[in-house]
């Protein structure tokens, strides 16, 4: 694990709960707030985080409940609530010229800060994720929000991070029994799933969710990064965020340069992690901050 994942652990307090972050580079240089979703952690990022350190400053959270984070069974495990915690590593680690850098509900999470604090933001870098209202969901995520059922396959039978390893990545190969044993890691028993299950009752599907009001109000106010430069790296086989979601950010986002990377899934970065990096380099060099 140490291998895959050879970086120094820090973490911020709040209300007396451990907010687990990497912090790698230079606090010098421009930083790089990399934002993940479920059921994935920091981990997702380790090899572009390994990629960028030596330019950039890396600033990867674990969400509440997830990676190495603390993972209160009585939280508010809501949108607004991980917005919250974002904005208080940031204001923590008093973060300015960001380029944001989101997957999955990373998107919702980062953009919602973002539209918090838009004077911020500098660059958007956008992995397969939404940031905006859909009645779109997967037959597998309807399935896993059943009362009683969604609690018993996801924290009864760890399904959703074991469903992720086999369904999310492309590239099977590279889900060698290390990398999967990482992404397992930090969900090894009913408790510390809670954030899994709760992310996914989360899912705004109808106006009585309590996260609907918040996600449209981000979807109202993409339009503040209509000049920002936006790159977005898809993974064309994506079986939750597919491309009707992907026509929806060049909508938001026509200036957006996007890259579809037809041989990757839902977990782009894992399956082509070699291709992207030159692709985020590039980005950022014809768009200095």
């Amino acid at each position: 694990m140490t291998e895959l994942y050879p970086f120094s652990s820090h973490s911020l307090q709040l209300e007396k709960l451990r907010y687990h972050y990497l912090d790698e580079g230079s606090s010098g240089n421009e930083p790089l707030l990399m934002l993940h979703g479920n059921p994935t952690w920091s981990f997702y990022y380790r090899n572009l985080i390994l990629g960028l350190k030596d330019s950039y400053r890396c600033v990867v959270p674990d969400h509440m409940g997830m990676g190495k984070s603390d993972k209160p069974q009585n939280y508010p495990y809501t949108l607004s609530q991980h917005i919250d915690n974002v904005e208080k590593l940031t204001d923590h680690l008093k973060l300015d010229n960001i380029t944001l850098v989101v997957h999955d509900w990373g998107g919702a999470i980062g953009m919602g800060f973002a539209v918090r604090h838009p004077e911020r933001i500098r660059r958007l870098v956008i992995f397969n994720t939404a940031a905006f209202l859909s009645r779109e969901i997967p037959l597998r995520l309807r399935l896993c929000r059943l009362p009683g059922f969604g609690a018993l396959a996801i924290r009864g039978f760890n399904a959703f991070a074991k469903g992720a390893i086999r369904w999310a990545c492309k590239k099977q190969e590279r889900m060698t029994e290390d990398v999967q044993a990482g992404y397992l890691e930090p969900y090894d028993n009913f408790a510390n799933r809670v954030a899994n299950l709760r992310f996914v009752q989360d899912i705004p599907m109808n106006s009585d969710s309590p996260s609907y009001l918040v996600i449209q109000h981000i979807e109202e106010n993409l339009k503040l990064f209509r000049q920002h430069p936006v790159q977005i790296i898809w993974g064309a086989h994506d079986f939750v965020f597919n491309d009707h979601f992907l026509k929806r950010w060049q909508e938001i986002f026509p200036q957006a340069e996007v890259h579809r990377i037809e041989d990757a899934g839902h977990y782009v970065v894992e399956d082509a992690h070699e291709r992207i990096l030159p692709m985020m380099k590039e980005f950022f060099e014809k768009n200095p901050v």
